[in-house]
């Protein structure tokens, strides 16, 4: 979007493209234009009409519950963390 409309721009890649501030600035609907948009009409198609196809392509090899950890100790010091820590690894 520029000053005075909107400008497409084409371009071969690699390229660089920037943006301004305007760019995150959110349009609120208005209470008009969302009655408008619940009495519109919602057209259904069928996937295979537009010739998509739904079959999964995932395939699951093998689900396992990760390893229960151990229990932790409780320290009353800070010299006891030390040594553990050096002890312990």
């Amino acid at each position: 979007e520029i000053d005075g409309g909107v400008q497409k721009v084409a371009m071969s890649l690699p390229s660089i493209v920037t943006a301004d501030l305007r760019l995150n600035e959110p349009r609120y609907a208005t209470l008009p234009n969302i009655m408008k948009a619940k009495k519109k009409k919602i057209d259904t198609m069928d996937a295979a009409s537009l010739g998509v196809d739904l079959a999964p392509r995932i395939e699951y090899v093998n689900v396992e519950d990760p390893p229960v950890r151990e229990a932790g100790i409780k320290v009353e010091t800070v010299d006891e963390v030390i040594g553990k820590l050096k002890t312990d690894g």
